[in-house]
């Protein structure tokens, strides 16, 4: 299947790619543009550079939102030649130059399982860590346009970035939001992300685009509805913990559904009790 990008606002192009619904955001300005996010395998970021051609060819700027596989692993097809710039949460920059090993490790073993053809793939994938960190945020200028980088705090991950476009109230949330199916909690800070999803409300408007990590377009009611639900999740998992419940316990009343509510609650329990 061929990737394409479909504008979203004015010069703001998503591109969904099928397998796991991840989206990638393009930003075309004046003879420049950026890139949020590079897909899972050196064959995916092939085909999304063919698609970021038809649509610019100006020099590129690449965002990471994150470490996981499936955001950054294109790194090394979109950006190392010629070198371009590639900017993360200080977090990222280190797991992958520090650690891209144990990275691509968990990768694989993630989706061994439910996508074998996949795994094998991201076993050759060279990675490429970042070359410019974000502490907490940092302006660019996109030929022209203003672009936000902001870590609203530890959420789905620990470096987790969001993407705000002011000029047509966009905003990129990578997998702080999730429309395509409940939040995932492996890597997750579950009693501090509803605190970086509040943070990254306060980025929003009544008629903000927000472009979430996976699956379709949605506005600021759902990232409302979304913050809610952390929230109780999180009071969820505090009181089970001061209570000698079992994360299992959780689980069963999770907003998100037992399989992710039992994920939150181990890494919340693990928080709590200072050993993650």
């Amino acid at each position: 299947m061929t990737l394409r990008f479909t504008e979203a606002a004015d010069r703001v192009y998503v591109l969904r790619e099928p397998m796991l619904e991840v989206n990638v955001t393009l930003v075309v300005g004046d003879g420049a543009a950026l890139l949020v996010d590079t897909l899972s395998t050196a064959g995916q970021a092939a085909e999304l550079a063919a698609a970021v051609r038809t649509v610019t060819t100006g020099p590129l700027t690449v965002v990471n939102t994150h470490h996981h596989f499936d955001h950054c692993f294109g790194n090394r097809t979109l950006a190392a030649d010629p070198p371009r710039p590639v900017y993360a949460h200080t977090s990222v920059v280190a797991a992958l130059r520090d650690r891209p090993d144990r990275v691509r490790r968990a990768a694989v073993e993630e989706m061994r399982a439910s996508q074998p053809a996949l795994a094998v793939e991201l076993a050759r994938t060279a990675l490429l860590a970042p070359t410019e960190p974000v502490e907490v945020q940092t302006v660019l200028d996109v030929g022209g346009r203003r672009v936000l980088l902001r870590h609203p705090g530890p959420g789905h991950t620990a470096g987790d970035l969001v993407v705000q476009l002011p000029d047509v109230d966009v905003l990129v949330a990578g997998d702080l939001v999730e429309s395509a199916g409940p939040p995932d909690f492996a890597d997750a800070y579950p009693l501090r992300w509803p605190d970086a999803v509040a943070d990254l409300l306060r980025l929003t408007g009544p008629g903000t685009v927000v472009v979430p990590g996976h699956g379709p377009l949605v506005d600021v009611g759902f990232v409302r509805t979304q913050h809610a639900r952390l929230t109780e999740l999180a009071g969820l998992i505090r009181a089970a913990h001061a209570a000698g419940d079992p994360p299992e316990r959780v689980a069963e009343v999770a907003p998100f559904g037992t399989r992710a509510g039992l994920d939150a609650a181990r890494r919340g329990f693990a928080q709590l009790d200072g050993v993650d």
